[in-house]
């Protein structure tokens, strides 16, 4: 009798818990992964080395024309990389607060749905 008052009591507060944690320590964690694989997003694309090295010729040419060449197909790679690394960046964000918000909407269809259930 008192192992099932144990048992109940420790879900009773892991419940009553849960919010707490989902909403501070568990969304600093969210958080936290979120700006890891927006940094690796970036480390990924490498645009701050397409940036670094947009005046550099590409495969070693020194002629002028292919030091134009290599400066346009540059920007073009600047831009491509940068909208790819904020579609990225938007992505994880609404994933973030997808995650602040999931408590709020299974709670809220909970109730709205709990007379159909009983």
């Amino acid at each position: 009798m008192s192992f099932l008052k144990l048992i109940l009591i420790d879900t009773l507060l892991d419940i009553l818990y849960f919010p707490l944690w989902w909403y501070s320590r568990g969304m600093v964690l969210a958080l936290k992964w979120v700006l890891r694989e927006i940094a690796g997003a970036q480390e990924f694309l490498g645009v701050r080395i397409w940036v670094a090295n947009i005046f550099k010729p590409m495969y070693g040419q020194t002629d002028i024309a292919s030091k134009i060449i290599s400066f346009f197909m540059r920007v073009v790679q600047i831009i491509l990389r940068s909208i790819a690394f904020i579609l990225f960046s938007i992505f994880y964000f609404l994933l973030f607060i997808i995650y602040l918000a999931l408590p709020i909407i299974i709670i809220r269809e909970t109730i709205i749905h709990l007379p159909t259930l009983i």
